[in-house]
């Protein structure tokens, strides 16, 4: 065997089974819960509670904001963190 060869486990590009139930349960119920965000960000009588909405609305259209991290005070890396949202079409089986 070769040293540093990773052994056992998922290959890469396989499908996690233990989340897979979860992440298709929460496809059923994305489209009602971005309702729900939407109108949180309008109506929601708490100003919080709209700033996190109208947040997590734009996280979700837009990816998240690229954040920077200074290291010694002389190097500046940007770190994009952009988590994408596809909906199933509504037609598909």
């Amino acid at each position: 065997m070769a040293a540093g060869r990773k052994t056992g486990g998922r290959q890469k590009g396989t499908p996690n089974k233990a989340t897979a139930d979860i992440k298709a349960l929460a496809m059923q119920h994305a489209e009602d819960a971005m309702k729900e965000l939407a109108r949180l960000a309008t109506g929601a009588e708490s100003e919080a509670a709209r700033v996190a909405a109208i947040k997590e609305l734009f996280d979700r259209g837009f990816g998240k904001a690229k954040q920077s991290l200074e290291v010694d005070g002389e190097v500046s890396v940007t770190m994009p963190t952009v988590i994408e949202f596809v909906a199933p079409d509504a037609g598909e089986d």
